[in-house]
């Protein structure tokens, strides 16, 4: 009689376990974002001239899932398509600001800065 409530004991464990075991995993599947193949973002990117205009698309491009990138100098606009399973927004941003051209939200080093041609060194904030 002992052994048999021993064992019943043992399943019972065994199975509770295994629910809870399928309901994390259910719960981490469900919680994974899908990635957009064709994500669009505009962001502010500051620069002056054609050469900034070659240099920020340059950069853009260099990034790994970019697909398009086209800034406007009249707007200071980056135009993009990205593919999200590849890269970020915030990667493209990194790239740009390492070739000396500030973000809206990451800002080149002063070296970087420093490097540009002194028609395409911008106003900075």
């Amino acid at each position: 009689m002992k052994t048999n409530i021993k064992e019943f004991r043992n399943s019972s464990i065994k199975n509770l376990f295994l629910v809870l075991l399928m309901t994390v995993f259910t719960i981490s599947a469900q919680g994974q974002e899908t990635k957009n193949k064709n994500a669009k973002y505009t962001t502010e990117v500051n620069g002056n001239c054609e050469q900034c205009q070659k240099r920020i698309q340059k950069a853009a491009y260099s990034v790994p899932g970019v697909k398009s990138a086209s800034w406007s100098i009249e707007t200071h606009q980056l135009a993009l398509i990205i593919n999200e399973e590849k890269c970020s927004l915030m990667d493209v941003k990194k790239a740009i600001a390492k070739v000396g051209h500030d973000t809206d939200s990451v800002k080149s080093t002063k070296e970087d800065y420093d490097n540009l041609h002194s028609c395409c060194q911008y106003e900075r904030l």
